[in-house]
């Protein structure tokens, strides 16, 4: 008996999983039949890396984009149980300064060399939710990806000391190895089964504690296989014809692209159905919170990972707590993932840290409203400092800010003589030859490395002088002006800046104005002192010599 490829959940009554219970459920999680149970609820925080919002859950209210095409049954159950958000964002669409800005509950700027990719080394005297929640009684752990690149590895979650993965990391390459196993299904099944693994024994070591489990796969991040979209899981990459943002040539490669990633999702969406079946059968499902979300938009094509626009910034959140957290619901509330750490321990009882900058949730989690539960929630301000270090001339960063609205986004480019994506031949590097398609498509660095290597990246590259291909590489890798202004209810796709329009100046002074206030006031580097903190070692500059083992 085999798995559709269309379906989502793992069917384990179809295979023999090894890692059967012997024991009664309390017993094998480490708790006593006597012992005095910790009313407190349980955190799990299902995190995808470079997952943006895309689910079918989303194509129900805004139909006629990529959404339409993906199946995430377990994320639309969440959803349908608990809460959906509309506007919801990381602080930054890198991996590091976006955990640390999740972890510590703060703005990542506020992080030191948090606020980097390369480079970033954790500073200890920061606090983070995970180890207050350790401190105050509660048994964490990880599985996979929490806090990296960076030095010491996953550190604002105690490192390696609370990781879960001796069972198997196989969902992190999950095209790869899926692909290369002749028995597409079996595979997938045993990739479900380490995720079950890693999991259950996290759950072993509770000692009737309350818990708290980040699960991180790697699988949306790049690199996957190529058409693993339609073999693994059916999504016909014809089907996303006219779906794509438009600033994204809609052409066979960039679809095929597109619907890999997809599928990677719909991977990952399973992966959290093994998660959700094993905490109902151990009756925990309903005293945990469940937060499902991703840290930042798609890699490798234009306007996504590493840009400030929607497509890089915003990302997929459903919350689900029975019994706290009214169900059915569909929120306009903005929200940035920062908000998450002190809504985690309002909800363990808990004080936030006066240092933490974010909001908890709990009052719009726990109305029974939908739409736009609290007024004040209009706007999230996101940014960026350095992700590859030698992107450009002398491993300088890209800053920028931006403040999302309903009606409008701004964005305040800090370095608009530099390129948004990095150098490349003809672009702030020597005017030679371009990289071969074959390069561009497997090496990050090979040019524009802010922009991570995919087919997409080296088909617009490679294409460049095509008829009408001059707007898809200034959207991809053109300099920006110093402002940014888009009129989101003209141009929902922010491809028109409107920032030299005198009909808007009043808009751009009051939205300007209002991000240098929210920048100043949290203490922001960049606006801040002589504002040249990035500009200096070791924020910016080359990456110290590795040392020798």
């Amino acid at each position: 008996m085999h798995q559709s490829h269309h379906s989502g959940r793992p069917r384990f009554a179809a295979v023999a999983i090894c890692l059967s219970l012997a024991a009664p459920a309390l017993r094998a999680y480490g708790q006593s039949a006597d012992a005095k149970p910790d009313p407190r609820p349980n955190v799990l925080f299902a995190f995808a890396d470079d997952w943006g919002r895309y689910a079918s859950a989303y194509a129900k209210l805004q139909p006629g984009g990529p959404s339409d095409v993906v199946k995430t049954p377990h994320f639309d159950r969440v959803a349908r149980e608990g809460v959906l958000f509309t506007n919801a964002f990381v602080n930054a669409p890198s991996c590091t300064p976006c955990r640390s800005s999740i972890l510590s509950g703060q703005y990542f700027w506020r992080t030191g060399l948090g606020a980097i990719l390369q480079g970033a080394i954790w500073d200890e005297s920061i606090p983070s939710y995970p180890l207050i929640l350790r401190d105050g009684g509660y048994h964490i752990g990880h599985t996979y990806k929490v806090w990296s690149p960076g030095t010491p590895r996953d550190a604002p979650y105690g490192g390696r000391e609370y990781a879960y993965v001796r069972r198997g990391g196989h969902l992190n390459q999950f095209s790869q190895f899926v692909s290369r196993n002749p028995d597409h299904e079996a595979a997938k099944q045993q990739v479900f089964e380490e995720v079950l693994g890693n999991f259950r024994d996290f759950l072993a070591e509770r000692e009737g504690r309350p818990f708290c489990y980040w699960f991180g796969p790697t699988n949306t991040h790049r690199k996957w296989i190529q058409g693993s979209g339609l073999e693994l899981w059916g999504i016909n990459p014809d089907d996303l014809k006219g779906k794509l943002p438009p600033f994204l040539p809609d052409v066979p490669t960039v679809r095929e692209d597109f619907a890999d990633y997809l599928g990677e999702a719909q991977a990952f969406d399973a992966s959290l159905g093994v998660l959700i079946e094993e905490l109902e059968r151990i009756g925990e499902l309903d005293n945990t919170i469940l937060v499902v979300s991703g840290d930042h938009g798609i890699p490798g094509f234009p306007r996504g990972k590493c840009n400030l626009y929607d497509l890089g910034v915003g990302v997929a959140l459903a919350v689900r707590w029975p019994g706290r957290v009214p169900g059915g619901r569909v929120l306009e509330d903005f929200v940035t993932l920062p908000d998450l750490a002190p809504t985690f321990l309002e909800a363990a009882g808990l004080k936030p840290p006066e240092v933490m900058t974010a909001r908890s949730l709990m009052g719009v989690l726990t109305s029974d409203r939908n739409g736009l539960v609290d007024p004040s929630r209009d706007y999230a301000v996101v940014g960026r400092e350095r992700h590859v270090a030698a992107a450009r001339t002398d491993c300088l960063p890209y800053p920028q800010r931006a403040l999302h609205t309903k009606d409008f986004l701004y964005v305040r480019n800090f370095k608009p003589d530099r390129l948004p994506m990095g150098t490349g031949p003809g672009f702030g590097a020597p005017d030679e030859p371009l990289p071969t398609y074959e390069e561009l498509r497997e090496n990050t660095f090979a040019a524009f490395a802010d922009m991570d290597a995919s087919p997409s990246k080296a088909w617009i590259l490679t294409h460049r002088d095509d008829p009408g291909m001059d707007r898809y590489m200034d959207f991809a890798f053109g300099r920006r002006p110093a402002e940014e202004l888009y009129d989101l209810n003209k141009d929902p796709h922010g491809m028109q800046n409107v920032a030299g329009d005198p009909s808007y100046d009043a808009v751009l002074r009051r939205l300007s104005e209002r991000l240098t206030s929210i920048l100043r006031e949290t203490g922001d580097p960049r606006v801040t002192g002589d504002g040249t903190t990035f500009e200096q070692p070791p924020y910016a500059g080359p990456l110290p010599a590795r040392k020798k083992k």
